[in-house]
């Protein structure tokens, strides 16, 4: 077995969330969150068969400053 190029382990998530407190966390709503999980631009972990569950810290990444003039 080569050992040279390990995989890298995935990240685990921190702290996992409900769709709806995700919303909350950050002002959007639940149909806001789901579409983002649905185009890959938020992570989603599936707990049991219904459950949807969101990593606060995958959805804080999301926010980007604004530049503005005097920065």
């Amino acid at each position: 077995m080569d050992r040279s190029n390990p995989r890298p382990k995935p990240r685990r998530p921190e702290q996992l969330a409900s769709v709806e407190s995700a919303a909350a966390h950050v002002d959007v709503s639940t149909r806001t969150i789901r579409r983002w999980i649905s185009s890959g631009l938020l992570p989603g972990y599936r707990v049991g068969p219904h459950l949807v569950r969101v990593d606060l810290a995958d959805l804080d990444q999301l926010a980007q400053r604004i530049p503005t003039a005097g920065s």
